[in-house]
């Protein structure tokens, strides 16, 4: 096989491929229904032509008969006036009328056979057109619960060229939203312990840490002074203040104790000898 035949012989496969998919059984059956239609209406025009041209030639006997009884009576007129040379010539003109009628006959009798078996054609062709007609339903209301079936079958199974590329677009959609999830969580992790650097600073995470330390202390700093300014303390201070007012109560109460006093006084003089 050469290589334009086989390159013809692969077009023409491809080519049938194409309309395989691309025929569509209602179509094609409607388009054959209209076909057939399209003969018998043709049949139909074809019997009508030849009725027609029969019924001329029908016509044009009935005139030749005419004219064969007209040549009778002149014959005749002619022997009762005993003219026998014009009863010749009527004759003679009856015999060529008598001759055309028998080649009419002839001819409407061909014309009638062709259309007789013409119109058995069309019964039969009509007849054929109403069982494909009856056929040609009963096979698009199958073909029509059949692609119905089909359709319902592949969204049921996911088998379906959409719905195919509805599952291809969903784990699209999936594998994006996984690796975007999974790069917002590292960049978290990442910035909370301090891998990335920011980008308009100097400093690293020591330094960041230590700056986050002495601003902690400067706000303690400047709290514990207001509070001083606002005459509150802070509990440890409260702590300590009332456990010296209770030493200096202490004090106080042994100073006012005369036993107490007398005590020290001995004490004292002892400590003068």
């Amino acid at each position: 096989m050469g290589i334009l035949s086989r390159t013809s012989y692969v077009i023409r496969s491809k080519l049938n491929a194409i309309l395989n998919r691309a025929e569509d059984p209602s179509e094609t059956l409607d388009y054959s229904y209209e076909k057939m239609r399209d003969e018998l209406q043709q049949v139909k025009q074809g019997i009508a032509d030849l009725t027609t041209q029969k019924k001329r030639l029908e016509i044009q006997k009935r005139r030749l008969e005419e004219n064969v009884e007209k040549h009778n009576e002149q014959a005749r007129e002619a022997v009762r006036q005993d003219r026998e040379d014009l009863a010749r010539k009527a004759l003679e003109k009856k015999q060529s009328k008598m001759e055309q009628i028998e080649e009419l006959e002839t001819q409407i009798a061909g014309l009638q056979e062709t259309q007789d078996g013409l119109v058995e054609k069309k019964d039969k062709l009509q007849s054929r057109i109403e069982e494909f007609r009856t056929k040609k339903e009963t096979m698009k209301a199958r073909y029509d619960a059949a692609e119905a079936s089909s359709r319902v079958s592949e969204a049921m199974t996911g088998a379906g060229d959409e719905m195919a590329d509805v599952g291809r677009a969903i784990e699209r959609a999936e594998e994006r939203t996984d690796e975007m999830e999974a790069r917002a969580a590292a960049m978290d992790e990442l910035e909370d312990t301090g891998a990335f650097e920011d980008a308009l600073s100097d400093k690293d995470s020591i330094d960041r840490e230590l700056q986050a330390g002495r601003t902690s202390s400067e706000v303690d700093t400047e709290l514990e002074t207001l509070k001083a300014e606002l005459g509150k303390s802070s509990p440890g201070e409260e702590t300590e203040a009332e456990t010296e007012g209770e030493t200096e109560t202490e004090a106080d109460t042994a100073a006012d104790d005369p036993a107490v006093e007398a005590e020290l006084e001995e004490l004292k003089n002892e400590d003068d000898a």
